[in-house]
């Protein structure tokens, strides 16, 4: 069924999907904040018990593109879902449906999988991606705001006696 360039990550392809997700940081003006390894990423997808997945795009032997996911869990559905962590191919092979191709092996899981729902998240800047995204049928998701804890805060709270508000 699926798209022949698409397929499941392997060992060989980490040092190229962390030059994706550099990549990638880089064009979403935070690559000072990415610090991915090899080491980092081929443990989280392929030890013992993985937490994350990954699919990539491949154009003459070359991985030119990647998704990089993990399940979650919704309560509502009582099912789990995708997360899609990382969507990103290189520009110079934009528009050759590789980021379609790549969303649809995910959507694949999902139905394969009786997953209730494949999610991820945006930034409001990227006209191109939401475009994109609006054009398969994703819906924003408007009416929620994503918070996160990382650092001094979240070692604050990690580290606070029980009962404390750190």
């Amino acid at each position: 069924m699926g798209d022949p360039r698409i397929r499941r990550i392997r060992p060989g392809d980490v040092p190229a999907a962390v030059r994706l997700v550099e990549e990638l940081a880089e064009y979403e003006r935070a690559r000072h904040e990415c610090g991915l390894t090899e080491e980092q990423l081929h443990h989280a997808l392929f030890r013992d018990a993985p937490a994350l997945f990954g699919h990539v795009a491949e154009v003459d032997g070359a991985v030119v593109g990647t998704a990089l996911w993990f399940l979650d869990f919704s309560t509502w559905r009582g099912t789990h879902g995708i997360y899609l962590e990382d969507l990103y191919v290189r520009p110079a092979h934009r528009g050759a449906g590789l980021g379609r191709a790549l969303l649809r092996a995910l959507a694949e899981e999902c139905v394969a999988h009786g997953y209730a729902r494949l999610e991820w998240s945006v930034l409001d800047w990227n006209a191109p991606a939401i475009g994109f995204y609006r054009s398969l049928g994703a819906v924003p998701q408007d009416e929620w705001t994503v918070f996160r804890l990382t650092d001094e805060a979240l070692t604050r709270l990690g580290s606070a006696p029980p009962g404390r508000d750190g």
